[in-house]
């Protein structure tokens, strides 16, 4: 699938070198299509790392997608260029009045705050409403997904006594659900985090379906509102080396952090992690793209101005 971004925005040179198909600006004009428009607000901290990685994860589709990258306007970036988030950034009031047929809201290192402590939570309470008649299907990752829950439902998340880390089998318990057609019996799946969506909490809202939980990990992925809501408390997205990445630099800065489990090579933080989890991955993000966006998504938005 090509995907559409935008001709100098830097990931495009790495996915190229990748050999993903990705559409710069000049040629998509050119197509007599309607691409899907995909909404990605970004909250996690290095704002290019996530842009690649999210980009690589929509690859597996033959669908085009014109990508939409947005940060929330209440919140000073820190982490990324401002001159980045000039160029290849709009917040929620350049967009407020348009559809799209799918969104991302990513996690965020915030997730030790209450929630009404983050700073942008307001205008994150207004995107997730504003989202309800504006796009199609909307998923959220990790802390976007306890954000979701505590907003829509009034799950609270639940401080875990350790850190969540590594690489955790998975089940699988509504097969028959397109969303995760595909999946093998069991799978792997990176989780980094300090709390969760308490899987007892969820037992008392038959509204969310879960599909997929860990014995270890808890809760990963569910759905609601026959998959206009997708939560995923998770990082299918992470490439090979991002807990790598995540652990030394925990270590160097003096933290007390175990080592992610389950991820190196005979627990040797020195050998290369194996790539065990881009098969699901692939498999959740173009079943979201095909059962839960392209199929039930109007050609015309604009002609649609209530989803529901």
């Amino acid at each position: 699938m090509p995907i559409k971004i935008q001709n100098d925005i830097p990931v495009k040179e790495v996915l190229e070198k990748e050999n993903i198909f990705v559409m710069d600006e000049d040629r998509a004009i050119h197509q007599d299509i309607r691409p899907l428009q995909i909404l990605i607000l970004n909250l996690m901290p290095l704002k290019e790392d996530t842009e690649l990685q999210l980009l690589r994860c929509l690859s597996n589709s033959p669908l085009q997608i014109d990508i939409t990258f947005m940060v929330p306007a209440s919140h000073h970036v820190k982490n990324t260029s401002i001159s980045h988030i000039q160029k290849f950034y709009v917040t929620f009031e350049d967009i407020c009045r348009e559809y799209y047929d799918g969104m991302i809201v990513t996690g965020a290192p915030v997730e030790l705050m209450e929630f009404e402590e983050v700073d942008y939570w307001d205008e994150l309470c207004e995107i997730m409403d504003w989202s309800e008649k504006h796009v199609t299907s909307t998923m959220y990752q990790c802390w976007g997904a306890q954000a979701a829950m505590y907003h829509f439902y009034g799950i609270q998340k639940r401080l875990l006594d350790h850190k969540m880390f590594g690489l955790f089998e998975h089940q699988i318990h509504k097969r028959k659900i397109p969303l995760v057609r595909g999946f093998d019996d069991v799978f792997l799946c990176p989780h980094s985090r300090h709390t969760e969506i308490p899987m007892d909490e969820l037992l008392h809202h038959p509204e969310i379906t879960v599909l997929t939980d860990s014995d270890e990990a808890g809760f990963f992925l569910g759905m609601a509102d026959d998959g206009r809501k997708v939560f995923v408390q998770g990082h299918p997205e992470y490439d090979r080396m991002t807990l790598d990445r995540e652990y030394k630099r925990d270590l160097a800065k003096g933290m007390e952090i175990a080592m992610p489990e389950n991820y190196y090579p005979d627990d040797d933080p020195e050998k290369k992690p194996l790539l065990t989890w881009r098969a699901t991955s692939a498999a959740l993000y173009a079943n979201w793209i095909n059962y839960y966006v392209y199929q039930v998504t109007p050609y015309d938005m604009y002609g649609t101005p209530d989803f529901r």
